[in-house]
């Protein structure tokens, strides 16, 4: 069976697996990123990458596939633009493609994680599929009648950057008011509990140091029952089922699959939710659309680029 390596490139953290075909992944490799200027980046990308390429076998693997945050030029393998690392036509791929022999490809982090919980999660056997990854921002991607939608310059699935608030929402990191990904990522969560705070004097919440009052903190003690956390939460999910029931009405998906960091509340994040979207939901059939926690986590985005790297690239028609 083909091998490839497969490439998850965050704004803190990088991770190079090799990947079977079938999806499984044979090992892993991984190190934290504390510089993000471009060289420490792509010094960080090598150290994963070449000991995956040896327990791999070089001759046996068929090339490397990177998911990267940003607009990417998928031809040249550039970062046209990533606000996660304050790059501008980065050289992404040309300097990889110097440093090994292997064909390398990149893609948008997102799409490739689209990609992997598509063909090998929660969306296996369906034929139009949309995850989100819920974490510091949202990322996300479409698939449409088995085709993974790239777009015209491979700008296709930012559905984060939707306004779902414009007149009163939270300034995103985009620049615009009141984004998806600014109400309803794991930021948007501790925006909302900031919000609420002043009903909530005496709250746990605020008995954490900013640098340690997360998402996770917080819906940790929205599920313990806390009223500051509960109202914060009330604020995310409903902001959260708002831009769900966008999603659905822009593509009717068969399934929506969560992912992300956030996405570990599980059950009692989508039952905070599921009423709300299928009430919002008004010119799509009722129940046509499920919402799931997408099945391969953290790895999605690793068989994701795997994916692209056996396809010998994305393109507009990458389906399965």
């Amino acid at each position: 069976m083909r091998k490839a390596i497969g490439v998850d490139l965050g704004g803190s953290h990088v991770t190079a697996a090799v990947v079977q075909e079938d999806g499984t992944i044979l090992s892993q490799h991984e190190q934290d990123i504390t510089d993000r200027s471009f060289e420490a980046v792509i010094a960080a990308v090598e150290n994963v990458i070449r000991p995956a390429v040896k327990d791999g076998k070089e001759k046996d693997l068929v090339g490397i596939g990177i998911g990267s945050p940003g607009n990417i030029d998928l031809r040249s393998g550039a970062v046209l633009y990533s606000p996660n690392f304050m790059w501008e036509n980065a050289p992404l791929g040309e300097r990889l493609r110097s440093s090994f022999s292997l064909p390398v490809f990149v893609a948008n982090d997102a799409r490739c994680a689209t990609l992997g919980e598509y063909r090998f999660g929660m969306g296996r056997g369906t034929r139009n599929f949309v995850l989100l990854t819920l974490g510091t921002g949202i990322g996300g991607g479409i698939v449409s009648g088995g085709v993974l939608l790239v777009g015209n310059r491979a700008g296709a699935g930012e559905i984060g950057h939707h306004q779902i608030r414009p007149t009163d929402g939270f300034i995103c990191g985009c620049g615009k008011v009141g984004c998806f990904e600014a109400q309803a990522s794991g930021t948007g969560l501790l925006r909302h509990a900031v919000a609420v705070a002043p009903s909530f004097p005496r709250s746990m919440l605020l008995e954490k140091s900013p640098d340690k009052l997360g998402s996770k903190a917080i819906r940790r003690a929205a599920q313990a029952g806390d009223g500051h956390a509960l109202a914060a939460w009330k604020n995310f999910t409903a902001d959260l089922a708002i831009g769900l029931a966008n999603v659905i009405a822009f593509v009717n998906p068969e399934i929506v699959a969560l992912g992300g960091g956030v996405s570990s509340a599980g059950d009692f994040m989508l039952d905070a939710v599921r009423d709300r979207v299928e009430a919002l939901t008004t010119m799509v059939p009722k129940g046509t659309t499920k919402l799931v926690i997408a099945k391969l986590g953290n790895d999605a985005g690793q068989v994701g680029a795997a994916s692209v790297a056996f396809a010998g690239g994305l393109t507009e028609q990458h389906g399965k």
